[in-house]
């Protein structure tokens, strides 16, 4: 494996782990890897195909489950490449008055 799909790997664990544990993600850490994705597959150290699976690899390891096991088959026509669908959970909400 070459070092710059050994770093998205890097960047990707830190990134899913984070939101597994309910942390915050700043949204340069994602687009600086999105960057970095498309520049693996510009310079052909690999296909977009091959970064969406080992990127696959590292959300299966921090989430337990697929991608497409959260998102659905066709996530990636919500998220073209090299989209990473990265996203803090929710914070719940509660009314501030009885209306």
């Amino acid at each position: 494996m070459n070092s710059l799909m050994k770093e998205l790997e890097l960047r990707w664990t830190a990134m899913f782990t984070a939101l597994a544990a309910g942390d915050d993600l700043p949204p340069t850490r994602r687009l600086r890897t999105e960057g970095l994705m498309e520049a693996v597959v510009l310079v052909d150290a690999a296909s977009a195909q091959e970064v969406d699976e080992a990127m696959d690899g590292c959300y299966l390891q921090a989430f337990g489950k697929t991608i497409a096991g959260d998102f659905g088959e066709d996530w990636r026509a919500f998220y073209p490449f090299p989209q990473i669908p990265a996203m803090g959970r929710r914070a719940p909400v509660y009314p501030s008055t009885r209306d």
